[in-house]
C-alpha cells in the first residue's frame, strides 16, 4: 500500500506587504494632516503655477526667472464696467481743457476717502506732479515684499484710474531705520526696492503700460518722521506713487525723491510739455520701449 505524502504548508513570501502598505497608510495620514493645518501663501502659489504654464507653453519663458512679488491672474478681456470707465476717462483725456493730474487726483481721492479719512493714504501735489503715498502695512508684510492679499483690491483700484493716461509713473519705496538682514534683503535697500518693483509688477499686470513706469528704492535715508518713536517709524515705512507731468519731471523728481523735490523755475519750465498723446496699443507679452520712454 502507497504511503501517503504529507502535504507541507506553503510559506507566505508576502507577509511583507502588509506591514509595507500599513506604513504608506500612515505615512499617507501623516502627511494630509500636515496638510490640512498648514497655511498656503497664495501668492507663491500663483507665481509657480503661471510660471510652469508659461515654460510649457512659450519655451523662450523657460530661461527668464521667477519674478519677485505676487501676480494676479488675469483674464482674458476685461470686465464691461472697466471698459466703460476706460471710456468715459479717455473722452476726459480728448478734453483740451481738462489737466489729467487734477483729474487723477481727484478720482484718488474719490475713490480712496475711507482710507485718507484714516490716515493710511494721502494724496497730495502741484502743478507738476502728484503724489500717492501709502503706508506699507495696507501692502506689505513687516520686512517682506510680497503684498497683502488687501494690496491687489488697492491696487487694481490705482491701476484703473492711471491706465487711461499716459503720464510717466514711478513708485517709491521707503523704509524705517531699523536693520533688516535676510537672504533675500540684506539691507533696507533691497527691502524698499522690492517693494517698488512688486507695485509695478501688479500695474502693470491691471494694464498700466509698463514703458511708463520706474521702481525707486530709497531705503531709510528719506524719513518724514522720528525713527525713535513706533509712530515715526510707523510714518517713514512707506510706499509713494508719483504720477509726473512728463518724462523730465519724473526725471528731476525720482533723482531726488519726492519729499525733497521742489517745483523751482527750473523744474516748472522742463514741465510745460504735456505727457505724450496714447501710442499704438502694445502687446499684452510685452511692452516696446521708444527711446524718449527710457528711464
Amino acid at each position: 500500500m502507497p504511503r501517503r505524502r504529507n502535504h507541507e504548508e506553503h510559506e507566505n513570501h508576502e507577509r511583507w506587504l502588509v506591514s509595507y502598505a500599513d506604513f504608506i497608510t500612515l505615512l499617507f495620514a501623516f502627511f494630509v494632516v500636515m496638510y490640512s493645518i498648514s497655511s498656503i501663501n497664495e501668492g507663491k502659489y500663483k507665481i509657480l503655477s503661471e510660471t510652469l504654464v508659461g515654460v510649457f507653453n512659450q519655451p523662450d519663458r523657460s530661461i527668464k526667472p521667477i519674478p519677485v512679488g505676487e501676480e494676479r491672474p488675469r483674464t482674458t478681456e476685461p470686465a464691461r464696467s472697466e471698459v466703460e470707465e476706460n471710456d468715459h476717462s479717455d473722452i476726459a483725456i480728448d478734453d483740451p481743457g481738462a489737466d489729467p493730474l487734477q483729474d487723477i487726483a481727484q478720482s484718488m481721492r474719490e475713490a480712496f476717502g475711507d482710507l485718507i479719512q484714516s490716515d493710511q493714504l494721502t494724496v497730495r501735489g502741484n502743478e507738476l506732479w502728484v503724489e500717492i503715498e501709502m503706508n506699507s502695512a495696507l501692502l506689505f508684510p513687516s520686512g517682506d515684499a510680497i503684498p497683502h492679499d488687501a494690496a491687489f483690491a488697492i491696487i487694481e483700484k490705482v491701476a484703473k484710474i492711471l491706465a487711461p493716461y499716459q503720464n510717466p509713473v514711478h513708485v517709491e519705496g521707503f523704509t524705517d531705520n531699523q536693520p533688516i538682514r535676510t537672504r533675500e534683503y540684506p539691507t533696507n535697500w533691497e527691502l524698499s526696492a522690492a517693494r517698488a518693483a512688486s507695485i509695478v509688477r501688479m500695474m502693470a499686470n491691471e494694464g498700466v503700460n509698463p514703458g511708463r513706469m520706474a521702481a525707486v528704492g530709497y531705503g531709510e535715508f528719506q524719513p518724514v518722521a522720528d525713527n525713535a518713536t513706533p509712530e515715526g517709524r510707523a510714518r517713514n515705512r512707506r510706499v509713494v506713487l508719483v504720477i509726473s507731468r512728463n518724462l523730465d519731471v519724473r526725471r528731476s523728481v525720482s533723482g531726488v525723491g519726492s519729499a525733497n523735490a521742489r517745483p523751482d523755475d527750473a523744474l516748472r519750465r522742463a514741465g510745460t510739455q504735456s505727457a505724450p498723446a496714447p501710442a499704438a496699443q502694445v502687446p499684452r507679452g510685452g511692452a516696446v520701449n521708444s527711446p524718449s520712454s527710457a528711464p
